[in-house]
């Protein structure tokens, strides 16, 4: 298969669903397919891929209309031969999705990894006009969508997340900074669907009756100088630390004791397989994907959004259990290495993109 996918995310911005593309083109072109990802120039997305071997061309995508970019990509499909595109965002469906209606000859997936599209006409022409099928990675998505009552049952098809559990990781040494302490760790964008104000409350309850928890976040975003003056106005200068940007967590991950998710909303969070994949326990809220990735009560607690005190009382339930501790993060490596696999997302992406593209020649 000749495969392109397209991303035109900010240049700043990666996240799980960039994560996925990558990986996902590097583990179909280790297959032996020809895979090329665009994205915008000197972005992190286009800069990881190319880190990873990944083919990567520039598409310069700023909004749902533009005919310049049509033209090209439309161009590149010739060019190339491509046989499908998988797009990231709804504007790279519309541009990228006329080039392929244009050229005539390639399939269009749009890949969801969250509830991207509301119940709006603009949405509905794009997606039964210039898309052939939606790729999500949660049940929770595709129940959401086949409720719009726009497509047939086969148009949204779910593949999970996989993993690639890496075989040494060198554990973080948080006793070296803060000794006899127990570290929760989290990591994702500092953005408002992260629900990281809602964890600072958290650590506040918890500091009143204890002071041997250690809470420390990796990630950058746009809420970094409104969180730190919320944990300074609280008081947790000294027990709620940013880390920053990380390219890797798994050392933190594996140095650390408990993993909190405190998200308002996701498609499928990776971060939550990540932890499992280091044997550690894990608290999530209860947004989409969650209970699909954990088993709850067997590999880690699963609380309601927006809810501080129920994080703080689901914090204090377990961090003194080492027992308990242990026996959730065994379980979250179990389910991982059972379900979550890259090798098991590769095989069902691999058969639904030849399949998807059969039944495009078909009606040619």
């Amino acid at each position: 298969m000749n495969i392109l996918f397209i991303n035109s995310i900010g240049r700043e911005k990666f996240g799980g669903g960039e994560k996925w593309m990558v990986n996902a083109a590097k583990g179909l072109a280790e297959r032996g397919h020809h895979v090329t990802l665009g994205s915008k120039k000197n972005s992190k997305t286009l800069n990881y891929a190319a880190s990873q071997g990944v083919e990567t061309t520039v598409f310069e995508i700023r909004g749902d209309f533009s005919p310049l970019n049509t033209l090209k990509i439309a161009a590149f499909l010739k060019v190339h031969a491509i046989d499908l595109i998988i797009c990231n965002l709804n504007k790279d469906v519309r541009v990228a999705g006329l080039a392929a209606r244009l050229y005539g000859k390639t399939t269009v997936l749009a890949r969801h990894g969250m509830l991207l599209c509301s119940k709006k006409r603009k949405h509905e022409f794009t997606l039964t006009k210039l898309a052939d099928g939606i790729i999500t990675n949660s049940t929770t998505i595709r129940e959401a969508y086949h409720n719009y009552g726009w497509f047939d049952d086969q148009f949204v098809k779910v593949i999970y997340n996989g993993l690639i559990i890496p075989p040494h990781v060198c554990a973080y040494d948080f006793s070296n900074c803060y000794p006899d302490k127990k570290i929760i760790y989290s990591a994702g964008r500092l953005s408002e669907q992260k629900g990281f104000s809602y964890l600072i409350e958290a650590a506040a309850i918890l500091k009143k009756t204890r002071n041997d928890l250690i809470f420390t976040i990796s990630g950058e975003g746009k809420l970094e100088t409104e969180l730190k003056k919320q944990v300074t106005d609280i008081g947790l200068e000294d027990s709620f630390i940013f880390l920053g940007y990380a390219d890797d967590i798994y050392p933190y991950l594996k140095g650390c004791d408990l993993f909190v998710l405190a998200s308002l909303f996701e498609g499928m969070p990776n971060v939550v397989m990540e932890a499992m994949a280091m044997k550690k326990p894990v608290i999530a809220t209860d947004v989409n994907g969650a209970r699909e990735l954990m088993d709850e009560g067997r590999t880690g607690l699963i609380v309601p959004p927006k809810d501080p005190e129920a994080l703080a009382s689901a914090i204090t339930s377990i961090i003194d259990n080492p027992v308990k501790l242990a026996e959730f993060g065994r379980a979250g490596y179990e389910r991982v290495n059972r379900e979550f696999t890259m090798a098991a997302m590769l095989n069902n992406l691999e058969q639904h993109l030849q399949q998807k593209i059969i039944e495009k020649k078909s009606r040619l």
